[in-house]
């Protein structure tokens, strides 16, 4: 198989919107409503950077082979800049919607839990798609990843139905939560050169591809919470191409600084 750019790009993109959204979900750690999802969040946190580990060592590998340079999973962790990761913008978003003013607002678990919905259904039909890739490392890493992702989407479904068909206060904070995140997810589905390069080498799917199945099953969890679809928005934020919001830095300064005050230590 032939190694292109466009396969080591691809690869970093999975790799890096696993493990900033799983370096968000640690937040809750030792504050979760309840000790049950403190421990539950924790896992999945784990879960998330257990696959970017083993995406960033295939990348690692892919780069010797394009490149000739060697890297390490910690280079691509804590050693990149802001512009060079390739997450989804919707990984890197904090844990409360637009309104809150500062970066201390408390945390709102509905944002949390809407967020670990829409990315865990989608990853649920890609890393399907990804098992018969014709990257056989990929194809690998795509057989155990579903099996912890499938776990991470009834989570988040159960609990999207407990709020949205639960109370006064749960349901509108779980309708606020989808409104504002909804929107992030068309930069799921925009196709660009990286995807179709992937898609003609047989290596992955185009996401577009996986939209309408992902939005049946997007549609049949919130018709049983009892929450609206927002209407579809025109803008698609963009940081699968490095791109991000204002939040990014912040992300990675408190996941970076102890790596970069100590550089080539092991721990």
């Amino acid at each position: 198989m032939d190694i292109t750019p466009q396969h080591l790009q691809y690869v970093l993109r999975l790799a890096d919107t696993a493990l900033i959204l799983g370096q968000r979900n640690t937040e809750w750690c030792g504050h979760g409503p309840i000790l049950e999802e403190d421990i539950a969040l924790s896992n999945m946190s784990l879960d998330l950077i257990g696959q970017a580990r083993l995406l960033y060592t295939h990348a690692a590998s892919l780069e010797q082979q394009l490149t000739g340079r060697s890297r390490t999973e910690d280079d691509y962790a804590y050693f990149r800049a802001e512009r060079e990761f390739a997450n989804y913008t919707l990984a890197e978003l904090p844990h409360f919607g637009p309104l809150c003013g500062t970066a201390q607002a408390e945390k709102d678990y509905a944002v949390t839990i809407v967020r670990n919905f829409l990315y865990s259904t989608l990853m649920a039909h890609l890393w399907t798609a990804l098992t018969t890739s014709t990257d056989e490392q990929l194809a690998a890493i795509a057989s155990k990843s579903i099996k912890e992702t499938s776990y991470h989407v009834h989570h988040a479904r159960e609990w999207l139905i407990r709020f949205g068909d639960g109370t006064e206060e749960s349901h509108p904070r779980a309708q606020d939560a989808l409104n504002y995140l909804l929107p992030y997810t068309r930069e799921f589905f925009s196709t660009d050169s990286v995807e179709e390069t992937i898609a003609a080498a047989g290596i992955g799917p185009r996401t577009s591809d996986l939209e309408a199945a992902w939005l049946d099953d997007v549609r049949a969890t919130l018709d049983e919470a009892t929450l609206t679809l927002p209407e579809a928005v025109k803008h698609i934020t963009t940081g699968k191409h490095g791109e991000h919001s204002e939040h990014m830095g912040f992300v990675l300064a408190e996941m970076q600084s102890l790596a970069r005050q100590h550089p080539g230590a092991n721990w």
